[in-house]
């Protein structure tokens, strides 16, 4: 254990965050130019209400029964009348108690961005990821 003052030290947060950056890294160098009005970011729970049968979940969400875990909100106008850009919004809580440890939780981010961004570009996930499994446990 470290103390919070040493320069190692990374929170919980922090460490979700460097791992969701190493896990979009492969796809964003593949897909540099379709995701360059593409943001990611990181929520820790979802702030949303999906019905709770899981063959109604809408394509631009990525979940785990009826746990998203992450999503795809394109890009629009703000209250302000300014212009969004699209972003990918993963929920940290639901992916990290869905993992047992840090292996886990980076192919689950992997497989989550996968169909993410394959919503996004409207791709099969296999097109991004050719070794892309549907079996994950999640829909």
């Amino acid at each position: 254990m470290l103390p919070t003052a040493v320069p190692r030290f990374r929170t919980r947060r922090e460490l979700f965050d460097a791992a969701v950056l190493r896990a979009y890294a492969p796809i964003h160098d593949r897909w540099r130019e379709q995701l360059s009005h593409l943001d990611i970011a990181v929520d820790t729970i979802p702030r949303m209400r999906i019905n709770t049968e899981a063959s109604l979940i809408p394509e631009e969400i990525t979940a785990d029964g009826i746990v998203p875990l992450g999503r795809v909100i394109p890009a629009g106008i703000d209250q302000q009348g300014r212009p969004t850009r699209a972003r990918i919004v993963l929920f940290r809580m639901p992916i990290e108690q869905r993992s047992s440890g840090a292996v886990e939780r980076d192919a689950l981010l992997r497989s989550v961005l996968t169909s993410l961004v394959a919503t996004y570009l409207n791709l099969s996930p296999k097109d991004i990821d050719p070794h892309f499994s549907e079996d994950e446990g999640w829909t």
